[in-house]
Parts: C-alpha cells; structure tokens; sequence
C-alpha cells in the first residue's frame, strides 16, 4: 500500500474532481431556474441536463490531467497558490470544451449563457475546496504512518543533508527516512543511525520504496538496482545539471529533485487509465453477459467434469502475481500444463522449439480442441479478463501478462513489469501470430517506454478491426 499512497491520493482527487464538476453544473442550472429572478424562456430539465454533464465528465478530467493537476507536485507544495492558476483554467477550458461540443451536436446543453458563467465560477470554486480538503487530510494520515514511503538518500552532497533533514521534518509529505548511504560529513548529526556503508547492504537490510541519488557516482548502477527491485529513482541533480532538462523536475521541500520514469504512464495519467479501464470493465461485462454465458454453457456440456474457466498463473506490474482468467481452450487433458510439459507429455518434443520460434503459436496445436479454435479465432476465450480487469489485475491495453516460467526469456523484464499487463497491447495488434518471440518483447518494451493516450487509442480500434478479421489471440 506505501507504493500506492500517491495512486490512492491521485484517485482520491480524481474522484472528487469528478463530483465537484457534475455538482457545479447543477449548482448553475439550479441558481438560474430557482434562484435568478429573472423569468427564463425554455423548460427546466434538471436531471437530464446534470445526466449529460455526467457522461462528458472524462472529458473535462482530462483536461485537468494535461494542465498537470494529477501531478505528485500539486501534493509536494506547502502552498495552494502555484494549483490555482490551473485550477482557475481548467474551469474556463472544461465549459468551452462543453460549449463545443454542444455546438456540433446541436444538443442545447446551455440554454441561456449565464448558466456557463456560473459554471465556470461554482467549478473553480468547488474544485479549489474539495482539493485543498483532501490534500490536508492526506497529509494528516502521512503525519499517523500511514501509506508513507520509505526513502534510501545516497550521494556524497550537500542536497543528501538537505533532503534528510526536509524528509525528518515534514512527515505530512509523505516520506519516511530508511536510510543514508554517504560519508558522515553529508548526514545529520542526529541521523548518523540511519547510516549503511553501501547500497547494497541498505537495499538487504531496510525496506525501501524510493531511492534518491544526489552525487553522480554511479548513477547507472543505482539506477538499474532500482528498475530491478521495482523502486521509484530520482536523481537530485547538482547546480550545474539542473540546466540539462530531462526527466521530471520536482521540488522536495527546498531540493529540486529529477523523478527519472521508465513509462510516462504514470501519475495522473495512470489514475485516468485506471478510470477508463474500470468503465470499459463494466459496460463490456454488461454487453458480454450472454456470449460468456452460451460459450460457459456450451463447454460445459462439452466436458461436464472439466472446468470452463481456466485460471493461470500470469505476471503484472511490479513482478505480482495474479490468477488470469480465460475460457479453457484445450483438452482437459493437457489444460494447466506449460508447453513444454505438455509437448513433452504427449511424445512431441520436436514442438517445443517450433513452437517458441513461431511466436508461442502452432498452426495445427494438438493441444486445442475444435471449439477451442474457434473461441480462440473470435477472441472469446479472452472474456472472462474484463474480471481481471475491473479488479485492477491487468489493464485493458498493455504488454503481454508473462507466465512465471517465461521470466529467463525476458532479459528487460524489469521494463515490461514496470506497467500493468493488458488484455491487448501493441505486439498483440502488430502481428499477432506472425511475429517472433524477440519482436513483440521489443514491441512490449516500445509500449512502456513510449506510451500515450493516442498510442493507447489506435491499439484499441486496431485490436476491434482484428477481432472482426478473426485474428484471434493465440
């Protein structure tokens, strides 16, 4: 949970923003129908005007989102007033993106314009309250220990003194100091317990969730124990790099710190995708319902002892396990076993190596039977992830979810665990049985590495035409 303080928080304003923008909307609707003295010339339909807001608020969330008001600094400053400014526009873009749109469908969402003047100012009203209401009682949990994150400062510099002393201090940001590995000059004289002789002996002995690096000694060794063990890494540059723009500038109390990410999916953009993925969740279980119903049925007719869900043991973020679920493809029989096992079991070794090489996909699989194929063809074996999905296991977009075993053959494991696996990504739509295992862990890694909402887009509607060309997933 200390690793998802910043997520929980992030949602939590999410969330709230949510409310405030469909309650300011209606707040204005109301002020003008039963507040405004003025006789007003068109029929009051509260709840169907507050209903529309509703469905255009992922529109208006992220324009919060790109104005960088889901970013970890809105949380970092001591004071309100570098959010304001934003806050202020965010409530001007959000109506004129509304007014727009009423424009081209022609759906008169604002009758009389002084109902998106109130709006604008209820919004930024509202939002600016429930904000600065969370932000504090957050911080009041941070002070109790709760969701905190434990922070390894190392580097021989002035800033490690500075970072320890700011992190000490003010626990309602939501650090804990776990330890320092410097020379004794650069810690606190009432820290000097906190102190390990090397990174190595601090990441064995003390429980750690952030390391901070403020020298540039071997930056390329702690920054790759970080990507292995799953930790956030910034790098606190000195007077000199702070001019070199790369990486994410962030203020740390009074120390300009560089949070160095491996996938710009993070921050308030993991809260958005989040909220698409629950949504998308929802509304394709509901449209789901009776195909996953027919095709349970059906195999359970087929093979009434053998199960029709079939849960295996994948891999998301952060190297956690979790139980996929798919309908099972294949005969009972060989259902539950790796590949390998399997091939190995039924006499046909030689398939192991054809299998691999072909991209984990045999044209003629003896391991699937008829109805197999065919859920496999239209995609319906995939189904029963959008469970997976709502609980948060996988996302609806990201690299393929690994099979414990297939770690050895991952060699930039650590980047493709770094994000949630999906139920399609980018190597599914590139190709999805006529590329090499090599090609689509490269095409997995593109995905983290460059991710974008566009990006997240175009793999969505290319993974909707493959499934009508019956490209099923292998």
């Amino acid at each position: 949970m200390r690793r998802k303080s910043d997520y929980v928080l992030r949602l939590a304003l999410l969330i709230g923003d949510a409310l405030m923008l469909v309650l300011s909307f209606a707040l204005a609707y109301f002020i003008r129908v039963h507040v405004d003295p003025r006789p007003y010339m068109f029929e009051s339909q509260l709840f169907e005007f507050t209903l529309e807001i509703v469905w255009l608020v992922p529109i208006m969330l992220i324009i919060l989102a790109t104005l960088g008001l889901y970013k970890k600094s809105v949380f970092l400053n001591k004071s309100r007033l570098p959010e304001v400014g934003r806050v202020f526009i965010a409530a001007v873009m959000s109506v004129a993106a509304l007014i727009v749109y009423d424009y081209f469908v022609d759906r008169n969402l604002f009758p009389v314009r002084v109902i998106a003047l109130l709006a604008v100012v209820i919004s930024f009203a509202l939002l600016m309250l429930e904000r600065i209401l969370i932000i504090f009682v957050a911080r009041q949990i941070f002070k109790k220990d709760y969701g905190v994150k434990r922070v390894l400062i190392i580097g021989n510099s002035k800033n490690t003194e500075y970072l320890a002393d700011f992190i000490t201090s003010a626990p309602e940001y939501g650090y804990r100091l776990a330890g320092v590995v410097a020379n004794h000059k650069y810690i606190p004289s009432d820290l000097k317990a906190h102190q390990y002789s090397s990174l190595k002996e601090a990441l064995k002995q003390a429980k750690v969730d952030v390391i901070f690096q403020t020298d540039e000694r071997a930056t390329e060794y702690v920054y790759k124990q970080a990507i292995q063990k799953h930790l956030l890494y910034y790098f606190v540059p000195s007077e000199t790099a702070l001019s070199s723009h790369f990486g994410e500038l962030e203020l740390v109390g009074n120390t300009p710190a560089v949070l160095v990410k491996l996938t710009p999916l993070s921050g308030g953009w993991a809260v958005v995708k989040r909220a698409f993925d629950i949504l998308f969740s929802v509304v394709g279980l509901v449209l789901a319902a009776i195909p996953m119903f027919v095709v349970f049925v059906i195999l359970k007719i087929m093979n009434p002892s053998a199960p029709a869900i079939y849960k295996s043991e994948r891999l998301t973020r952060y190297n956690r396990k979790f139980k996929c679920y798919k309908f099972r493809s294949m005969k009972p029989e060989w259902s539950g076993m790796t590949p390998e096992q399997a091939f190995i079991k039924m006499g046909k070794p030689e398939l192991i190596k054809k299998y691999r090489k072909n991209g984990d996909f045999l044209k003629d699989d003896p391991r699937i039977d008829g109805f197999g194929k065919f859920i496999r063809r239209t995609s319906l074996d995939e189904l029963p992830q959008l469970f997976n999905i709502l609980k948060g296991d996988i996302s609806l977009i990201g690299p393929r979810a690994l099979i414990p075993g297939e770690l050895k053959y991952y060699g930039d494991r650590s980047l493709i665990l770094s994000v949630k696996s999906g139920l399609t990504g980018f190597a599914q739509v590139s190709g999805r049985r006529d590329i090499s295992f090599e090609e689509r862990r490269a095409l997995d890694i593109y995905y983290v590495m460059n991710w974008s909402l566009l990006l997240d887009t175009q793999i969505f509607f290319r993974t909707i035409a493959a499934v009508f060309r019956g490209e099923g997933a292998k």
